[in-house]
Formats: C-alpha cells, structure tokens, sequence
C-alpha cells in the first residue's frame, strides 16, 4: 500500500463522539431500550427507506421525523415529532482531539474532505466545517450517500487528488467498503487516539 496524500473523513462518530452510544442513549430515554433505533434501521424496510430518502435530503427533517414516529406508535413509543432528530443530535459533542487532528492536517498542507451522510436539516450546527476540512460533501446537498461510490468519487474530484491516493475514516465498516471499490484505504475508526496514531504515521502530525 502506498503512502495516502489526503484524508476523507466522516464527521458524526469520528469528529464528534460515539453515533452508538448517542443512540443508545436516546433509544433508552424514549422506550426503555437501548437497540430500538438500531433494531428498527436494520429491520423495517419503511424506516430504512425513510433514512435514506432523508439522507439523500429527498425528504427534510419534519418529514422523517412523523414518519418515523408514525412507525414506533404502534410499538408503543411515543416520540416527539418533529424534535426527536434535534434531541439526538444534542448527545452528540466535539471530540477536540480529532478536530484538533483535522486542523493539524490542513496546516501540513495535507488536503481534507469531510464526506457525511446528513442527519437532520442543521446537523452541523456549531461547526465551521470551512475550517476543518477544504471541502465539504454532505449527503443531503449531493444527493447521493455513503456507501455509494459516487460521493467519495465526488470528494476526490473536489481536492483534486486520486482515489488510490486517499484514505477514508469512518466508524462504519460499510462505509468503508463502499470507498474500497475505488481503492481508498479505510480507517476504522474505533477511538481517537488509535486513529491520530495511525494518521501521523502517514502525514506530518505531531499527537
């Protein structure tokens, strides 16, 4: 494996903490469960497709929101929709030592793209998302999302640089599948500190 030029990165659950634990929290607080939300992604193809039509930003947030909500009432949970998106997304929090990591990469003149698949209308509130990465490629703005392969495709073509020439970090190892079609190295992310470590062994980071 060559030595990666540029980094790809996901933003929730890589540069703000666990998307996991987030949504065992919240699945907790509203059902007593904390595998609801997961359960129900997974399993109900109404709630899958609804992720999807919202993530590609075919459907806004108030519009997923009653959708999913009309689909756990039966089940006996009770969300508050619209809301519950801005609930969740409140859990989340910056993890400074990955965005301090991102910040050091652009100061290396290492080039930077944060590829995310959206999750609500303002999902990146607090953020100044010019500041971390060159470019941004956001789901709900491109139309397309993580694992397809045409938003890394368009993260590439933003920087510049080869697909083969990048490395793509991310808490999900499907993600990362979808970017090896093209022959992006992946990067599981898994805890901040594994991640920098790895980083600086490629580009001039200090940790």
């Amino acid at each position: 494996m060559s030595t990666p030029r540029a980094v790809l990165t996901d933003f929730g659950g890589v540069l703000t903490t666990s998307i996991f634990e987030a949504f065992a929290t919240y699945s907790t607080t509203v059902s007593g469960d904390p595998h609801l939300f997961g359960t129900l992604f997974r399993s109900d193809p109404a709630a899958g497709a609804l992720l999807v039509e919202h993530e590609c930003g075919r459907v806004n947030q108030a519009e997923f929101e009653l959708g999913i909500a009309e689909l756990l009432a039966p089940r006996g949970v009770e969300l508050p929709a619209p809301g519950f998106v801005d609930a969740f997304q409140a859990l989340l929090k910056p993890d400074e030592a990955m965005l301090a990591a991102m910040r050091a990469l652009r100061a290396a003149g290492v080039p930077v793209a944060i590829v995310s698949n959206s999750l609500g209308d303002d999902a990146y509130r607090g953020y100044d998302l010019t500041e971390l990465a060159d470019t941004s490629v956001i789901s709900g703005e491109v139309g397309v999302r993580k694992p397809s392969r045409a938003i890394y495709e368009l993260a590439c073509t933003r920087l510049g640089v080869d697909p083969t020439d990048c490395v793509m970090i991310d808490d999900l190892e499907h993600n990362l599948q979808g970017a090896a079609r093209l022959g992006i190295v992946g990067l599981h992310h898994t805890d901040s500190a594994k991640t920098i470590t790895t980083l600086a062994e490629w580009f001039p980071i200090t940790v």
